[in-house]
């Protein structure tokens, strides 16, 4: 499902720099606003010690693609993905990247000739949950249902409801 991309202000972080925070939301209309803790969404999480920064379509892609290493305070960004084969990591990489994790295969073949691997695999959506919230700077993604308060949602990206996990 191909979307446009639209800028709101992201939810408040706890700390000083609560104003600063802004999500990026990926969305075909309005209305997915004020249902953003619906099934339909998969969330970009961060650790609650993370920067506040600006969030845009270009630094979520840069994180992942491991072209933006440093948030803006110098400190280290860690990303991590789900198996290739789960629904949410294909809906992800296919939103972000505009490609499947199948078509990624080679720019991560070249980026490991330059010194670049690819972010770590982490084999659920708890076990992002987990990572992010004890990993100073990590950043993941996990079904907007799947968060809680271990971690701050980042940005928004929508997917089809059918590439979801969580059950109603």
């Amino acid at each position: 499902m191909m979307a446009s991309a639209c800028f709101v202000p992201g939810p408040p972080r706890s700390g000083p720099v609560s104003s600063l925070v802004f999500a990026w939301l990926v969305c075909v209309s309005t209305p997915m606003l004020a249902q953003s803790n619906e099934s339909g969404v998969a969330v970009v999480v961060g650790h609650n010690m993370a920067p506040a920064e600006h969030v845009s379509s270009t630094l979520v892609l840069g994180m992942f693609a491991k072209k933006r290493l440093l948030w803006s305070d110098h400190s280290v960004v860690v990303p991590v993905n789900l198996p290739a084969s789960h629904p949410l990591r294909r809906a992800f990489s296919q939103s972000v990247f505009k490609k499947t994790p199948e078509q990624l295969q080679d720019y991560w073949n070249d980026q490991y000739f330059h010194g670049v691997l690819p972010p770590p695999v982490l084999a659920s959506e708890e076990a992002v949950l987990r990572f992010v919230a004890s990993t100073p700077g990590a950043v993941g993604y996990v079904a907007s249902c799947s968060v809680d308060k271990r971690v701050d949602v980042i940005a928004l990206i929508q997917v089809a409801e059918s590439e979801m996990a969580c059950a109603r």
